[in-house]
């Protein structure tokens, strides 16, 4: 990473020094008579020391009163990076490397410390190409071009693990689709065999009244069946004896 720290010059005045140190009650403390340089140079100091929460309190306070310290807010953004707040640290890195106001050996910074801020949160491509932005503004810049080998490299060992990744995935996918197929045959192939094992059926009953319960008779339905019944039986013993009768050879005498 770049050197944290841009410096400020500061012309110290006498009497706002003696208000400041009469008010002052921590490193930390601030008051109205504080300037936006005066704050920014305690930030530095914090900084310096590794108080890196109070450099970034001491920093915010000093471009609420000066947005234009363009100094302050490349720090700013080095005081996020040294806490691990990558995101906060890109998004200030990047504020100051799109600015046309800012000079172009900041914007330069900017840029390089914005890739290593990508860097830090894995996003690679973002990374690759916040150096290319760093180098177009300084080409001699030896530091940037050594991360920027680094970040590909890492680029490229990632896109090469997310194609094999996604060629296992494929794989799999595969192996499963034939495993289905293979389970889906067999089932069908032990439908078969089920149906081609199955006994003969038994024969059907073709007396509807074998086995059927039988309606109950009424006395008065009884007796006209057994009425009708001899009724019958006497018409046929008259077609019999008829049927004697004519069959009978009469003898006659001569």
């Amino acid at each position: 990473m770049k050197p944290s720290l841009v410096p400020i010059s500061l012309a110290a005045l006498a009497c706002m020094a003696l208000q400041h140190t009469a008010l002052a009650q921590s490193s930390s403390w601030t008051s109205i008579f504080d300037t936006p340089r005066s704050l920014a140079r305690s930030g530095n100091e914090a900084y310096t020391n590794k108080r890196f929460k109070e450099a970034e309190e001491q920093y915010r306070t000093a471009l609420e009163k000066d947005k234009n310290l363009s100094e302050s807010g490349f720090n700013l953004g080095d005081s996020f990076y040294k806490q691990g707040k990558y995101d906060d640290a890109a998004s200030q890195f990047r504020s100051l490397a799109e600015n046309a106001k800012t000079p172009k050996d900041m914007r330069a910074q900017s840029y390089h410390n914005l890739g290593n801020s990508f860097l830090k949160s894995q996003k690679l491509a973002e990374s690759v190409d916040a150096y290319k932005n760093a180098l177009r503004l300084n080409p001699n810049d030896d530091d940037t071009r050594h991360n920027l080998a680094y970040a590909k490299q890492l680029l490229a060992q990632k896109q090469e693990q997310q194609k094999q990744q996604q060629n296992n995935q494929n794989q799999d996918q595969q192996k499963q689709q034939e495993q289905q197929k293979q389970e889906q045959e067999q089932d069908k192939n032990q439908d078969k065999n089920q149906q081609n094992q199955q006994p003969n059926q038994p024969q059907q009953n073709n007396n509807p009244q074998q086995g059927q319960p039988q309606p109950k008779l009424s006395k008065a339905d009884a007796e006209r069946i057994l009425e009708a019944l001899n009724n019958e039986e006497r018409n046929v013993q008259k077609k019999l004896v008829k049927r004697k009768a004519t069959g009978v050879v009469i003898e006659k005498d001569w």
